[in-house]
């Protein structure tokens, strides 16, 4: 399968879960992928060895440092935005700054690094969004801040496409419900709970995720933009 045969392709944050998922999926379908990381130094060059990809260290709250990341791939086919923060708990006694830092990486980043990838994107490029169905549903406390990054990402995807539309580039955001992943194992003590909102009673597989990636980002996807693409099992029905 080489449906991204020597297509530019880079993953911001794609070293462990959904991002590995999806840089696998790329780098098996032919692409010349690289991705960010931040922590997770042994799993991103583990994973680097494993796909031929190439790993770049970058925090992605620090615009400048993320910006130049972007830049410095050239001409992108293809980016994906999967890096995230999560912050649950108490409004009232969450830390401000962990609020921040979640807004830095959740809703600046993307949009900083999608216009980067603008400016020398080709037509028909492609810019896709890991946001997630509690940008349109939270129905446990403790989410305010989470939610309000997902909510936020959907109107920069609609923007973004008007934008740039004209040249062929499409913008989308692909929305996971409950996803198997360190952040969120299938074994976790809020798997039932997170279950019970769903129709099909099982987390998601970040393989899953990494094939509707492909597909958006793939020529099928070339008239879906600013579109918000749900893969939930039926948690926000």
């Amino acid at each position: 399968m080489n449906d991204f045969a020597g297509k530019n392709v880079l993953v911001l944050g794609g070293s462990r879960g959904i991002g590995a998922a999806i840089v696998r999926r790329f780098a098996g379908g032919g692409a010349r992928a690289a991705f960010t990381y931040l922590g997770s130094s042994d799993a991103a060059l583990a994973l680097a060895k494993e796909t031929g990809s190439e790993a770049l260290k970058v925090d992605s709250a620090d615009r400048k440092a993320l910006i130049k990341a972007v830049a410095d791939r050239g001409a992108l086919d293809v980016i994906v935005i999967s890096a995230g923060a999560l912050v649950m708990g108490d409004p009232l006694s969450l830390d401000p700054e962990a609020v921040d830092r979640l807004i830095d990486v959740n809703v600046k980043a993307p949009y900083h690094a999608a216009v980067e990838a603008a400016r020398r994107m080709p037509d028909g490029g492609r810019i896709v969004v890991i946001g997630s169905t509690n940008g349109d549903r939270i129905p446990f406390a403790g989410g305010a801040a989470y939610a309000l990054s997902k909510s936020a990402m959907q109107g920069m995807v609609r923007g973004l496409a008007r934008d740039f539309g004209a040249r062929g580039i499409t913008v989308n955001a692909i929305q996971p419900g409950p996803t198997d992943s360190d952040m969120n194992p299938a074994s976790g003590p809020m798997a039932e709970t997170m279950h019970s909102f769903m129709a099909i009673k099982r987390h998601i597989r970040p393989s899953e995720i990494a094939d509707y990636v492909a597909f958006i980002a793939g020529h099928q996807a070339a008239m879906i933009t600013g579109s918000l693409q749900m893969i939930d099992g039926g948690f926000a029905a």
